[in-house]
């Protein structure tokens, strides 16, 4: 196959470096063709030569126009025979077409802290502790006797007794933390009546699903017998049924499904739901992610795995992401669901606007099923794609709210990945870990921390990482918030989530500018 010359070709925000030459334009797609020809440069001024001939296997996407800002249009479109090839095509520019622009205009959270964003935020600036020792169970033959677990958990007569009653606590905490974002934005039922619905979407996604509802069934065939299962297994056990429920409850039509990828499900929903919007799908999305996993087969099923913590001597301090003392995860649950909202859709309507969603990545590493490539190289990847989707210079990001979940393995090669993307400066960057307090939320982590970042960026305050006494080396050099929370003005924030089976993902939140 024909090659391309080992030129590098930079398409970005400053425009196109070719040959120690340069063309303004912003470029975010290009597809190969194969055919070799020349790079032409189209313009609003008719006086201007199109520029020299250049090699690529590019052409530029038609469909995406040009604006007065960004002049220039451009088609690549050749292969020159060379035995190297050093193509490099970044975007660097941020979406302007309100259409196109997500915006967060609502936020509903179930956590170990309650229900409000406001009291929840509080308490992590605070520093406390959401880490208890589990009651809800006997956890005498446990290892683990503790977790970040809700209690006293208040539906806020969201779902009625008889309901409650019946529901797995999974799909409770996405009709609560649904309803509540929906109120957030806003969106009363008087007012989604005049709307489309059909331009509402939802997507609520679990690693689990009901796993009480299915650990129930389970124990009544063994114990009972078939017809003693209840009808409602099966409904109030898949992982869809939350934001089913919540679509169904208000009428919304729009796209509606779930994703289930381990700990990274809730930024996997949030990149998809920006995407049906920036398409054109929907107008308003619903995502997040919800779970309920403290029950014995929960807690069980990750002892097996040697993931969690044992320190049940000093259990508010087990979860300590990046400290040599750490021995595992801490369980967590709850709920985070934010709305989406193409910007043209929020200020018609007048809508609050939180912050703004800039972009977000996935990626896999296709590596191990529960341990993370040591060297970062996946996540690092998703980091950098995440970059790219949100039109920004890297440099701009001066807050990460990490996956951190306080495990061997996983905290170093988070590190490695943060170090490879930003080239080892992180020169004026926050990095900390909400999971040292509220334990891992799982499918709902994402969530939860999407909702502590965007309060970061909303309040100018960062919350501490706790339980940082004696830091590993590789965080040398980082400012990780140890233990006290920081004043910070926030440019551009990462939200990091990874899943087992290798599900790396990014989401990039900033303040809303008009």
């Amino acid at each position: 196959m024909a090659a391309v010359s080992s030129t590098t070709v930079l398409v970005g925000a400053r425009g196109i470096v070719a040959n120690r030459r340069t063309v303004s334009a912003r470029s975010t797609r290009v597809a190969s063709t194969g055919r070799k020809g020349e790079l032409q440069s189209q313009t609003s001024d008719s006086n201007r030569r199109p520029s020299r001939r250049f090699p690529s296997r590019f052409t530029r996407d038609p469909t995406l126009g040009s604006k007065p800002s960004q002049p220039v249009r451009l088609t690549f479109r050749s292969v020159i025979p060379h035995p190297k090839t050093a193509i490099i095509v970044t975007a660097m520019a941020r979406e302007t077409d309100p259409k196109k622009r997500v915006v967060i205009t609502g936020m509903g959270l179930v956590s170990c802290f309650g229900n409000d964003y406001d009291k929840f935020y509080d308490k992590l600036l605070a520093g406390t502790s959401g880490v208890k020792m589990i009651d809800r169970f006997d956890t005498a033959d446990f290892p683990t006797k503790f977790a970040a677990q809700i209690t006293d958990f208040d539906n806020e007569g969201i779902v009625d007794k008889k309901n409650a009653r019946r529901m797995d606590d999974c799909l409770q905490y996405a009709l609560v933390s649904g309803n509540k974002a929906l109120m957030d934005a806003g969106l009363t039922d008087d007012v989604i009546e005049g709307m489309d619905k059909t331009k509402i979407g939802v997507l609520a996604g679990s690693g689990m699903g009901g796993l009480t509802v299915f650990q129930d069934g389970v124990k009544a065939l063994v114990e009972k017998g078939p017809k003693k299962i209840t009808p409602f297994f099966i409904p109030y056990a898949i992982t869809n049924m939350g934001g089913a429920l919540l679509a169904i409850e208000k009428g919304f039509m729009g796209p509606n499904y779930s994703i289930s990828t381990a700990c990274a499900t809730a930024n996997y929903a949030f990149h998809s739901a920006a995407n049906h919007i920036r398409k054109g799908e929907a107008d308003i999305m619903i995502a997040g992610g919800v779970e309920a996993p403290i029950i014995p087969v929960g807690l069980g099923g990750f002892v097996a795995c040697r993931a969690l913590s044992s320190n049940n001597d000093n259990f508010a301090a087990a979860s300590r992401p990046w400290d040599k003392n750490r021995d595992g995860f801490v369980m967590g649950e709850g709920a985070g669901l934010l709305v989406l909202e193409s910007l043209e859709s929020a200020l018609k309507r007048g809508a609050r606007i939180h912050a703004e969603y800039l972009g977000g990545a996935i990626t896999c590493d296709a590596h191990h099923m529960t341990d993370p490539r040591p060297d970062g190289s996946g996540v690092g990847l998703c980091i950098e794609k995440a970059v790219e989707d949100a039109g920004i210079d890297i440099k701009e990001i001066n807050y990460i709210n990490a996956h951190a979940t306080s495990t061997l393995v996983g905290d170093v090669a988070e590190i490695n990945a943060v170090k490879k993307a930003f080239k080892g400066d992180l020169t004026g960057v926050k990095m900390n870990g909400t999971k040292s307090m509220v334990g891992h939320c799982l499918g709902a982590a994402a969530g939860v921390e999407a909702v502590a970042t965007i309060m970061a960026i909303k309040t100018g305050w960062v919350h501490p990482t706790i339980n940082q006494e004696d830091p590993i080396d590789e965080v040398e050099g980082i400012d990780t918030v140890p233990n006290v929370k920081a004043e910070h003005k926030i440019s551009a924030a990462i939200s990091n989530s990874f899943g087992f089976g290798g599900h790396n993902s990014c989401c990039i939140f900033g303040p809303y500018e008009a």
